[in-house]
Formats: C-alpha cells, structure tokens, sequence
C-alpha cells in the first residue's frame, strides 16, 4: 500500500518479549486472536481485569510481525487519551494523544494516535485517510460508545472500515437503546432478538474467583423522607419501599438533598469505612462520591471537607484541569474525589475502595462502569464498599454483579429514576436540573442501613445511623477474601438476630392476660424470608462450593422473578422450597 508523502513508520518496534506477563484470560484470550486473525475481534472484560495490556499486546504483535504499520485508539474521554498514551509508552508503543483533526498526520515519532469518539463524529474522513495511509489497528475501547448516537455510529463506521484490524473492548457490552454498534456481530437469540457476540468473555465472577477483582459489599441505607410538590401538598415515603416510580424518584431525590440528614449520615459512615480499611492494611485507601450534579457535587464536597477536616478533590468536567486533578489524587494519600460523571469509566485509581452512589443515573450501563471504578485488585485480600440508597432498582442491580449481558436490539425498555441523558445535562450546566426540582422541594430525610448486599445475598436487619449495630458493618475487615467475607456476614448477621430476641424477651416474665398475637407486617414477613433465603444458600454453599451469586442466579432462572432484594412474599417462598429440594 501506499505511504503518503511526508508519512514515516517508526523504526523502533516495541519488542514482544518486554512485556509483563500476562494473566490467565489475557493469554487466552491473545491465544484466540492469533488463531483466529479476523479482521473485527470483541473482548468483553469486567472493570479492572486488564483489557488495556491486552490490546498493548496484540498490538506489539501486530506491529513486530508486519501485519500493521500503524495503531489507532479511540477512547470515550480527553482523559483517557493521556491514560491510554502513557500505558503504551510504558511498553514501547509511542501514540500521540495530542492530535487532532486539523493535523494531516502524527509526527514520524509515534506508531499512531489517540483519539476520542466525538472526535472522530466530527470528522470521520480524516480519520479514514489517515486509516487507508497505512495499514492500521484500530483499538475501540469501550466500543458501546460508538451507538451513543447515529452520528457517531456512522462516523466510526466512515472512518475505520479500511482498517486491517479492528480490536474492541468493553466492560459492559449492553445499552439501553437500540443503536446498534459498529463492527460488533449480531447473532439471533432464544427469542428471535439479535444479540451482541463476544469473541472473548470474563466476566465478574471469572475475575473474582483468580483474584484479579475485590469483592464489593453493597451497603444500603433507607430513611424516613418527606417533601412538597409543586401544588404544595407535602409527601412522605420510607426509601426503598413499594411505591409508584414518581414517588421512588422523588424519594430518592429527597434523600441525595445535601441539606438534609441522609448524605451527611452517609457520607459520615463512608468516611468511617474508608479509616478502617487504611487502619486495615489498605494505607492509602481513597473514596470516590459520584454526584447527579454540579451544585450537588460542590455541596457534598463541603459536607466532606466539615466531617473529615480534610477538602475533597472535586472534578466538574472534562478538560485538562480535570485530567491533572484525577491523576494528581490517583498518586496521592487523599481520603475523597467527588465527581459528576467523568470518573465513572474508564479511568484508573486503583485506590478507590469506598464509594457513595449519590446520584439519580440508575441504568445498568452507568451503574456498572460506576462500581467498577472500585473494583480493581492491588493484592489479595482487598475488599471494596459502596454506599447506595435503597433504591429497589438500584438493590437489584447491586445483586446482580455477576451477570453477564449481551447487547439486545428490539427488547423492551423499563426506565427507572431518571436516566444519563438528564446527569449529561446536568454536568453541561448546573442549571439543568431546574425542571426536576421545580417538581418538589426536599424538606427531610433521615438515615439508617437497611442491609447488606454481597454476592447476590442480602444480609442484616437494618440498623439506624450512628449506632454499634451499624458501627459492626462499617468495621467489617478490609483484607477479606470473598468467602471470608461471606461467612462473617452470615456470623454477624446470626449474632444481630439473637441479641434482638434477647432485647424482646423480659428478663422476668410477669403472667398477663393473653393477647392476641399480632400478625406480622409484610415488610417484616420479606425480611424474615430473606433471612431463611440466605441462611440456606449459605448452606448449600458451604455442601457443593457453588458461588452464592450462582446459587441464587440459578433459584431465579428456576423460579422466575427479580433479585431477592426485589422478590414479593410469594417468590421467595417458591425460592425457599426450591433451594431445600436441591
């Protein structure tokens, strides 16, 4: 092929055998490229597995043996060109993450370039000349973002169809629409649906059992809300019960008010997890709020600074400013990063242990690339925390953590709280949000942990803020591998029950007139099922060594219904039976 005029390829090569070993699935997963050598090739990882060394790799492959000249990333932020940049220095491969689309072409210094989606929507001819000047790799990272729109869609499409390979990755290959993805294969599912086709799969639960993953404890807190509507009429609602999905979002809102009670509550209990985790072993722990807005972000950055003694990095938008502030806290020993969204993909402080999910985005994408800031592993033993409001959506979300999904076109779509197009505008201005808040006005809202989520099991009997009982939960020992954590939120959970017994029994029973017992309510008659649910799944755990995510993932598929967290009276009886005949 040709080589424009002006255009060299570097004559340094990075060299294969320089590269750091690769993990199990890494090696499998190059194993299958390089037999395969396809021109299109999807690698689905969960957060923190290392998707990034990967696609070094095979392009260090690529570059040595001839098959390309040239190597294109497009990343999903002005950040993670410079993340992206660096990691390929490190080994070798020398990217410019400064182009743009008014250069012809990089400096002969570098094997290619790092760019953005948007970037590459612009102007997707600049890019297709640069892609049919050489032949070229081109790297995807986290390839849902090309069906953000039909534009961008269409623009990588133009731009990358000449490319001699085309490499993608995502940790959550799933969208909530129905833009299908360029260069991703299609394959017609059970139900007559086309669905997206990985050529390489580790999930969660792959990851979590080699160790490459922390486990993470869900830690849910409810509360008493209550605000007034635009008539004027003032609404109360307990977080995380039944209810209409206006009232849940309201509710919801109310609770993430930084002037109420519940985020201060919170974030006082996030920040006495993050102590124990550094007391712990984990020194350098850092905690991470993720805020639906601009005003909410700075709020809870002041309600972090006054509980702590010490001011929160706060990160706004994506510029460089924000880029050297992420990477300054990243190298630091700072306790807290607020932000609005820019943290919640893609970008690496391997640090963050504690999280708060302070905002109203609630779809499985965003919730995903959210918790997995949090997920990777430095050594064995590291667990990692999140604090969510108890949010049926949000809980059964958390209780699926190990599921893998495939991207559907043409399934129904359910829309829970509020979705990313409103926190997108809401980070483009700070008074995006008015339309909603000219809806109610939060009045108050108090704080207590409603349970435990781990590995799809919900444990605890709810305790309010600021007492022993929750000071148990948030004590929990940070070096924890995931079937320690298990067994002692089974102990702890057996031990709270009994204290309540003892605490309802009087010390010397006085004989009385016999009342008529008193029906239990159905909130009570769940958690007493949830409680049997759990102790039972540990149990048949403990007899075949099966994953409690497993065991309930299974109950589920058997019985039908949603997590447990969400299951009615009914199901989780159904499930009780089910998982004694097993």
């Amino acid at each position: 092929m040709a080589i424009e005029k002006g255009v060299r390829v570097p004559t340094t090569l990075p060299r294969v055998d320089t590269f750091p070993a690769l993990r199990g699935w890494q090696r499998r997963a190059l194993v299958e490229y390089l037999r395969r050598r396809t021109e299109d090739f999807l690698a689905v990882a969960t957060p923190g597995a290392g998707k990034t060394t990967f696609a070094l790799r095979i392009a260090a492959e690529l570059l040595a043996d001839g098959t390309v000249e040239a190597v294109t990333v497009v990343a999903p932020t002005e950040h993670l060109k410079t993340q992206w940049a660096v990691a390929a220095g490190r080994v070798g491969i020398q990217l410019d993450a400064a182009f743009r689309n008014a250069d012809l072409h990089s400096s002969a210094d570098f094997h290619g370039a790092v760019v953005t989606y948007a970037q590459v929507g612009m102007a997707p001819q600049v890019h297709r000349r640069r892609t049919m000047t050489r032949r070229t790799l081109v790297i995807l990272d986290e390839i849902h973002h090309a069906g953000d729109s039909r534009t961008w869609g269409d623009g990588i499409k133009a731009a990358f169809e000449p490319a001699v390979r085309r490499l993608m990755l995502t940790g959550t290959p799933f969208r909530s629409d129905d833009n299908p993805i360029p260069f991703i294969r299609y394959e017609a599912g059970g139900d007559g649906l086309p669905r997206s086709r990985a050529d390489s799969t580790y999930g969660y639960s792959d990851a979590l059992r080699d160790g490459v993953v922390r486990p993470v404890l869900f830690l849910a807190y409810s509360g008493e809300t209550r605000w007034r509507t635009s008539a004027g009429d003032e609404l109360a609602a307990r977080l995380g019960e039944p209810m209409t999905q206006d009232l849940v979002a309201q509710a919801w809102r109310t609770a993430l008010d930084p002037a109420g009670d519940w985020m201060p509550a919170v974030l006082r209990a996030a920040d006495a997890r993050l102590s124990v985790l550094r007391a712990g072993g984990m020194t350098d722990a850092g905690g991470l709020a993720i805020a639906s807005d601009q005003a909410a972000a700075r709020s809870y950055a002041r309600l972090l600074e006054r509980i702590t003694g010490e001011k929160a990095v706060v990160v706004l938008s994506d510029d460089a400013g924000a880029s050297a502030r992420i990477a300054s806290f990243a190298d630091s020993t700072q306790r807290w990063l607020v932000a609005v969204r820019m943290v919640s993909e893609g970008v690496d402080i391997p640090r963050l242990a504690v999280g708060v999910y302070a905002t109203s985005a609630s779809t499985p994408l965003y919730f995903a690339q959210a918790i997995g800031r949090f997920v990777r592993a430095r050594r064995p033993g590291e667990t990692a925390t999140v604090f969510v409001p108890s949010v049926p959506h949000l809980l059964g979300l958390a209780s699926e953590m190990e599921a893998e999904r495939d991207h559907v076109l043409g399934a129904a779509k359910k829309r829970e709280g509020f979705d990313d197009d409103l926190l997108e505008r809401a980070q483009r201005s700070e008074q995006a949000s008015g339309e909603l808040e000219k809806r109610f006005e939060a009045l108050s809202a108090t704080a207590e942990l409603d349970q435990v989520i781990f590995d799809g099991a919900s444990f605890g009997t709810g305790a309010q803020a600021g007492t022993p009982e929750e000071e148990e939960y948030l004590g929990l020992p940070g070096l924890l591998t995931a079937d320690q954590v298990a067994a002692l939120l089974n102990r702890r959970q057996a031990e709270q029950i009994a204290a309540r017994r003892r605490d309802r029994s009087p010390e010397q029973p006085v004989p009385a007139a016999r009342q008529p017992e008193r029906l239990p309510t159905a909130g009570e008659r769940r958690i007493t099922l949830r409680r049997q649910l759990n102790a039972l799944v540990a149990a048949h755990h403990h007899r075949t060594g099966l994953p409690h995510g497993k065991i309930h993932a299974e109950l589920r598929r058997r019985c039908g219904g949603p997590p447990s967290a969400q299951a009615t009276i009914e199901q989780l009886e159904e499930r009780i039976a089910m998982v004694q005949s097993l």
